[in-house]
């Protein structure tokens, strides 16, 4: 039960005691140095782990699209990991420009293990790590600030010795004090000055020091504030690459990371689609086209995100969330009425090659190999522009704008009905039946027209019609074949509005017309007709408004009868 005093049990986070900080003024301009950790802290918060081959193939995408630095495992941790380290080095997988970190505990038996894994790599970090908060030193290790730097410290000599014995490997070093952002700034400095001191990093051969939210505790700016103190503080700023690794227990991953650079980081570590312990490591994905659409390349290539996340959903058994930034199946997709006229509007007017000005859309569903086919869909929360898109997208149907009114009603009625998400092979559908196929009481078969300029009315017609299964010829004049056909049918017409457009070009090209009449003092209905001949799509237009009124007017005599 939630406590009425959270106080009580729960402890408000302090702020970092930071005069003038400059992060706040920064802007991102360039992206930072990308790490995966996806093949370590995301395959282990897998509730099945990957098997060797899906981890290859998980190597390989993120190489393709262009991670220069990968954690490939935590080979102490288990054989597995141990022997796909090896099978990348053996069977020479690792690309020039890729290095591969290997990930280890400062334990002796563990670190001696973790560079055996990686011996004989081009290039190889070896990433150090233990815990230092004052949790862990109180609760799990019973432990001072002195005895907690002391294992860093051997640690790090341990690494240094024995990657001399290997100097084909152009070996790296990173060293991550866990649980940091828990962690007293000044025993932070104090401890990565110590690391760094044994391993006399240089302005040509950086030391990594990694700054984690082990455990996201505090708002982003909090984070931030820690990572410039840390990075106005730290000795040898020059001959360091400070990066961070958060987490996303509270939800803030992502503007804890974008916050951390403008404080100063240089490096990222994270995963695809944010997998990791917990609530998982900071979205990579996310922050690369965060990036993207403030017009800065990420370096990083998701052209074809739907295949990125098809790999990543087999490998690790997680279901990418259908409104995930960015990759998700409905995050470029619109059902309100509202959001569908504007994203329409927005798409008519976007010019090639100019700035992506579309509403509601932050970026071009095409950079990313998305078509538009998702943009717009349809339920009962739909209006009349998400129907015409679809319509006019998917058949070539450009309906006016009072049809797409009119016709929005119909689709309403099937959505509100079905409580469901209406495909755009159903619209399509609901449209032929509401005009294209009314054919009672009025359906037409055949035409003949003579021109005659000379007279008073310059076209003449012969028309033939179906008039409840049984056969009707009419003949009438006019200025033009729709005033000839009208005249013809001695009906009270009077045409409101009248529209026409090709669907299609060469011999299989039709002509689709939406006409808008009143039938004696009714209310205006619209009709539509399609045919290979323009004429003919007009006269079956003409005939589709009439049926219509005349069903209606017959609806509301026996609803009144």
């Amino acid at each position: 039960m939630m406590l009425q005093n959270p106080s009580s049990k729960y402890r408000a986070f302090p702020p970092v005691n930071l005069s003038a900080r400059q992060w706040p003024d920064k802007a991102i301009t360039r992206p930072p140095i990308w790490m995966s950790t996806d093949l370590r802290d995301g395959n282990q918060a897998l509730i099945e782990p990957m098997s060797p081959e899906k981890k290859l193939r998980f190597f390989e995408m993120l190489v393709k699209i262009g991670l220069k630095e990968i954690e490939v495992g935590f080979p102490s941790a288990s054989q597995t990991d141990f022997d796909f380290v090896r099978k990348l080095i053996d069977e020479d997988r690792i690309p020039e420009d890729v290095t591969i970190i290997v990930l280890t505990q400062s334990r002796e038996e563990l670190i001696r293990r973790t560079v055996d894994s990686a011996v004989g790599a081009r290039r190889a970090i070896v990433h150090l790590y233990n815990s230092v908060a004052p949790v862990f030193r109180k609760v799990v290790f019973g432990m001072t600030r002195e005895q907690i730097t002391g294992i860093a410290v051997s640690g790090t000599k341990l690494v240094k010795e024995l990657v001399k014995q290997h100097p084909q490997t152009d070996w790296g070093f990173e060293y991550t004090p866990e649980s940091f952002s828990t962690t007293e700034l000044d025993f932070s400095k104090h401890i990565c000055d110590a690391v760094s001191d044994i391993w006399q990093p240089t302005p040509h051969n950086k030391m990594i020091v990694n700054l984690p939210s082990t455990v996201e505790c505090s708002t982003p700016n909090v984070y931030a504030d820690q990572i410039e103190w840390m990075s106005r503080k730290l000795a040898r700023r020059d001959s360091l690459i400070i990066s961070v690794h958060p987490h996303n227990d509270r939800g803030t991953a992502v503007a804890s990371a974008e916050l951390a650079i403008m404080a100063g980081a240089d490096r990222v570590e994270g995963c695809l689609f944010g997998n990791g312990e917990r609530t998982g490591n900071v979205d990579l994905v996310t922050l690369a086209m965060n990036l993207y659409t403030q017009g800065v390349h990420p370096g990083l290539d998701f052209s074809d995100i739907d295949a990125v996340r098809q790999v990543v959903e087999e490998c690790n058994q997680l279901p990418v969330h259908p409104r995930h930034p960015y990759a998700g199946d409905l995050v470029f997709t619109a059902f309100s009425g509202s959001h569908q006229d504007a994203i329409k509007k927005g798409f008519a007017q976007q010019k090639p090659n100019t700035l992506w000005e579309v509403p509601y859309l932050p970026i071009d569903p095409a950079d990313m190999g998305r078509n538009y086919d998702a943009v717009i869909r349809v339920n009962s929360q739909s209006g009349k522009g998400g129907m015409a898109y679809l319509l006019e997208q998917e058949f070539g149907l450009s309906l006016p704008r009072r049809l797409q009114i009119e016709f929005s009603r119909a689709v309403q009625a099937v959505a509100d009905a079905s409580g469901r998400e209406i495909a755009a092979k159903e619209i399509h559908a609901i449209f032929c039946s509401e005009y294209f196929d009314q054919a009672s009481p009025y359906a037409y078969s055949a035409h003949k027209m003579v021109e005659d300029s000379s007279s008073d009315e310059p076209v003449q017609i012969d028309i033939t019609l179906a008039h409840r299964q049984a056969s009707l010829s009419l003949q009438g004049g006019g200025n033009g074949p729709i005033d000839a056909f009208v005249n013809a049918l001695g009906l009270d017409i009077k045409l409101m509005d009248y529209h026409e457009h090709a669907i299609g070009s060469g011999a299989n090209a039709k002509a689709a017309c939406y006409v808008e009449l009143r039938l004696e003092n009714g209310p205006t209905m619209f009709g539509a007709g399609i045919d290979s001949n323009i004429v003919t799509a007009s006269f079956k237009a003409v005939l589709s408004a009439v049926n219509r009124q005349l069903l209606r007017a017959e609806k509301e005599l026996a609803v009144a009868g």
